[in-house]
């Protein structure tokens, strides 16, 4: 009984939450369809919000200022197909006759939009999601992030945190920025980990300075006492295995710091954490215990082991020279404290693009 409660409650909230995404997007409808009545916007655009929010005061109507009326019409232009979610509400409603020829002839556009569709977007997303995704202008951008937040099932916060840490552009840097956009475009799951690893991650949730310098143990505990914060910074797919994994050879004992498994991938994936700057040492370690695994560990349902070195510094030659003839995948990636200024971080991002283009 009490599960069915449980059910039916967050079903109503779904509900609830999907009539206020609709009614603020049915906002921004008529403030295009009907007050621009296809005029320039710019032209008279703030003082016709501002009349529309004094009215609708004046009415009664509560929390409808101008931020919001501006809110509402930018929603209707980014997520025009949310009126195919409309049209059948209106098709079913006697009373929406004059709605109904509005939306008929918009109806063509909705249905071929590349876009995510509307009953997706709103079983997931409630308006404060639609709030943080208006931020973004660029359609696949927005559309990366939509994929992202319902693969990982972001709450709005997570949301935000992932546009404030700059993943689209961290991740850009990993991938084949036409292969990155095209499968955003599809939203298809990634296939290979190389469309997963990032670089840099940034752990500014641990609340430490940039110039802090910790053991390793130290930094393990911090990451992992964050464990559901961390598991988002690392992305979809990961479920957390062990930390301090050990194994036996010869009577002598090694330890993995991190032990994930991807769910998606099918393969276990080993995490050695580094505070100093990553040697060609450290490449040799890993392939060390994935070849371990690789023979005592995997399942024949397994696909074979990755490894992440996430060290503080990394001098991409040495990187290369150190893993470049291996044949286990091991990805070797930075990690920072705090994330920079837009600048420093542009300027990063800037560098990286180069050195992926060498």
């Amino acid at each position: 009984m009490n599960e069915a409660n449980s059910v039916m409650q967050s079903r109503a909230v779904l509900m609830v939450n999907q009539s206020h995404t609709l009614r603020n997007w049915l906002y921004g409808f008529y403030i295009i369809e009907y007050e621009q009545n296809g005029n320039d916007y710019a032209e008279y655009g703030s003082r016709l919000l501002y009349r529309l929010a004094d009215e609708l005061k004046k009415k009664g109507i509560k929390g409808i200022s101008y931020t919001n009326l501006t809110l509402f019409r930018k929603f209707y232009l980014y997520y025009p197909q949310m009126g195919v979610t409309i049209k059948t509400i209106a098709e079913n409603n006697v009373g929406e006759k004059l709605l109904m020829r509005n939306l008929q002839t918009l109806s063509e556009d909705f249905e071929n939009s590349n876009s995510l569709p509307s009953k997706m977007l709103l079983s997931k997303f409630s308006f404060s999601h639609f709030v943080q995704l208006l931020k973004i202008d660029e359609p696949i951008k927005r559309l990366f992030y939509e994929i992202e937040a319902i693969k990982g099932n972001w709450t709005q916060l997570q949301l935000q945190r992932q546009m404030g840490t700059l993943l689209y552009e961290r991740t850009g840097l990993s991938r084949n920025k036409e292969a990155l956009l095209a499968q955003v475009e599809k939203g298809n799951a990634p296939t290979t980990m190389a469309d997963i690893i990032r670089d840099p991650y940034v752990f500014e949730f641990l609340g430490l300075k940039a110039e802090a310098v910790l053991p390793e143990m130290a930094l393990e505990k911090a990451l992992l006492d964050h464990l559901q914060t961390f598991l988002l910074e690392l992305g979809t797919g990961f479920c957390f295995e062990a930390r301090q994994k050990s194994f036996m050879i010869d009577n002598r004992r090694y330890k993995v710091d991190l032990l994930f498994y991807h769910r998606i991938l099918k393969c276990h994936v080993m995490i050695d954490l580094k505070t100093e700057e990553f040697s060609h040492e450290d490449a040799g370690q890993m392939n060390f215990y994935l070849n371990y695994h690789i023979e005592n560990e995997m399942l024949e349902t397994d696909n074979p082991p990755v490894g992440i070195i996430l060290c503080s510094l990394k001098n991409q030659t040495v990187v290369r020279y150190a893993t470049g003839a291996l044949d286990n995948q091991i990805f070797v990636s930075k990690y920072m404290l705090q994330l920079p200024d837009e600048a420093t971080l542009l300027n990063f991002i800037n560098q990286e693009k180069e050195r992926l283009m060498m």
